[in-house]
């Protein structure tokens, strides 16, 4: 069954007032599930209506957030590499059930590098859902807990290191010359083993 797993970002008003939000003011962020698309909503309420809105409606997820308003990026021109960011979102458009734990793997990348946040997670039939927003644009991903063990992790960040384009063959000829791929995709000297 195919789901949306991309959210749509925060909205600049109240989802139940319409009032527009003010810069740094503190409201709710909360999930439901649409029986219609079978996917996921967002709604983002005001702290002042939200006793009206979970009187109304009971949310699968929800947290605080503080407003900012949304910046657009511009989405970059199709390279060889693709960013961790752009592989992570063709992978969620993409909804194929052998990309769920590269996007796992990519969210905790996203996350370590302060471009996701974790933001809830859910524990549903089918597993874990760990909830991640991108602080910058406001938009909400939904990203299945593999639970994988250890012995998986390196393969498949191997196996990730190689889509974005920093690791595989250009990797391992980088590294028979003395050098290394960073994850920004620069050349740089490797270090040295201890001696």
């Amino acid at each position: 069954m195919i789901q949306n797993w991309s959210i749509r970002s925060r909205a600049p008003q109240c989802a139940l007032s319409a009032r527009p939000f003010i810069e740094g003011e503190t409201f709710h962020t909360a999930i439901y599930f649409d029986p219609e698309t079978s996917g996921y909503l967002r709604r983002d309420v005001a702290l002042d209506a939200w006793a009206q809105e979970i009187s109304e409606r009971q949310p699968i997820a929800y947290w605080r957030a503080v407003y900012s308003p949304t910046i657009v990026e511009e989405r970059p021109e199709v390279t060889s590499k693709e960013s961790a960011m752009t592989l992570l979102q063709r992978f969620i458009e993409d909804d194929q059930p052998h990309t769920e734990n590269a996007r796992y793997i990519l969210a905790l990348m996203l996350e370590r590098k302060r471009i996701l946040t974790p933001t809830a997670t859910k524990d549903t039939e089918t597993g874990r859902m760990l909830f991640y927003e991108n602080k910058k644009t406001g938009e909400v991903f939904l990203i299945r807990d593999p639970e994988l063990h250890l012995d998986e992790i390196a393969q498949l960040q191997e196996e990730v290191a190689t889509l974005l384009g920093f690791g595989g063959p250009a990797a391992e000829a980088a590294k028979a010359v003395g050098m290394k791929i960073t994850a920004e995709g620069k050349i740089q000297p490797a270090e040295k083993a201890p001696d």
